[in-house]
């Protein structure tokens, strides 16, 4: 990643939380988004999702609360997926090798996919990273979270269960 463009990123870490970016808001449909997987498999879209709950996490290899949210968002895989939730991670470094030393690093199992040119980040209209975005079974943004901290997961983890309940 480019280091205006990881200032820039991270500048936007420091805005207040109130100012709205231009992009997806709660209670509307998360938009199309359909990027090629970081293991060479092919592309994997949200639409494919549908169905499912769905957490959308966007993430780099710079980004130091990613490293803590991985782990949390696997575990949660791990133990809801069989109940029908997924996690979809996209990727914005410029450059592919980082985003592959991150996961050698903080290995998941959940589906990882690479926008590097930080076309689908725009369109959400994220501030800074990680963001994630919890969307229900019919596709509509339920929740928006912003920033990571271990503590995240377990609040995370209830609003997930109750959207697989709906």
């Amino acid at each position: 990643m480019s280091v205006f463009r990881q200032f820039l990123l991270g500048l936007s870490l420091c805005l207040p939380f109130w100012v709205q970016a231009a992009g997806v808001a709660v209670g509307q449909a998360a938009p199309a988004v359909r990027l090629p997987d970081l293991s060479g498999a092919g592309e994997i879209s949200l639409e494919s999702l549908r169905g499912k709950v769905v957490y959308v996490d966007f993430w780099a290899s710079w980004c130091g609360p990613c490293r803590v949210s991985f782990p949390v968002l696997d575990q949660l895989r791990g133990e809801l997926g069989p109940k029908g939730f997924e996690v979809l991670a996209i990727n914005v470094d410029e450059v592919e090798s980082d985003a592959g030393q991150f996961l050698s690093e903080v290995p998941v199992n959940f589906l990882v996919v690479r926008d590097a040119e930080g076309v689908a980040p725009q369109t959400f209209g994220i501030l800074g990273m990680p963001t994630g975005y919890l969307i229900d079974r019919q596709g509509m943004v339920r929740e928006i979270h912003q920033g990571f901290r271990k503590s995240d997961g377990d609040k995370l983890r209830s609003t997930i269960v109750a959207l697989l309940g709906e």
